[in-house]
């Protein structure tokens, strides 16, 4: 069906609010125009908007590094405490252990999974920031070695 010759001159567009639109892009761009980064509230709206959300996004990846050594070293200090008990005592202690693990696992999988959705954004300028934050994160906080990818989870 043709909608060319289909008039909307009389449709009024004047309630509408466009200046409230998020930018969303599914392909690879270094605009940041109207960006919004993960939520609608986490806008750019300014050269030092952007600057500190660049920022931000560094911080946060930083964070998740945190998270993983913080993680290691908890089963470590575990594993060093189980090797010197006796047997039955050391599954006890075991079994205690496994809900902070679990506890660790989960706020790094959801942690992952809100740094994937900021590389989403395919927004070249966010994705390098994610890969500072990687790299100053692991060198500020990666004590250990590199014992679980930093894949989504």
């Amino acid at each position: 069906m043709d909608h060319g010759n289909m008039g909307h001159g009389g449709m009024d567009h004047g309630g509408m609010d466009h200046g409230d639109m998020c930018n969303m892009n599914m392909l690879f761009t270094w605009d940041t125009n109207n960006l919004c980064i993960v939520f609608k509230s986490w806008r750019v709206t300014s050269t030092m908007s952007l600057i500190w959300s660049l920022l931000g996004v560094v911080i946060l990846t930083a964070g998740y590094e945190l998270i993983r050594e913080l993680s290691r070293r908890y089963e470590a200090k575990v594993q060093r405490e189980i090797d010197d008990l006796p047997r039955r005592s050391a599954a006890d202690a075991h079994a205690k252990s496994k809900t902070i693990k679990a506890a660790f696992y989960a706020v790094q999988v959801f942690y992952s999974f809100f740094i994937m959705l900021l590389f989403m954004t395919y927004n070249g300028w966010i994705m390098l920031s994610v890969a500072v934050g990687a790299f100053v994160g692991y060198l500020v906080f990666g004590n250990s070695t590199v014992t679980k990818s930093a894949a989504c989870h």
